[in-house]
């Protein structure tokens, strides 16, 4: 039997905390950034988990990793 392969594009864009949540990058920094506020931008920093009915989605993605 093969090994289990995750999805690629998922393995960069979530991860799995220690206590098993998924953690995911905030959206509305990638461009058009010149005219938000530099506290908008600071607070769309760092990582936030994903909803519940995402969970089981991304952990399939996520299972060969």
């Amino acid at each position: 039997m093969p090994k289990m392969k995750s999805k690629r594009g998922a393995v960069k864009r979530f991860k799995k905390s220690a206590t098993g949540k998924i953690q995911r990058t905030q959206s509305g920094k990638a461009h058009l950034n010149g005219y938000k506020p530099a506290k908008r931008k600071r607070n769309l920093r760092g990582l936030t988990t994903a909803k519940a009915c995402f969970v089981k989605t991304a952990t399939r993605m996520l299972q060969g990793n």
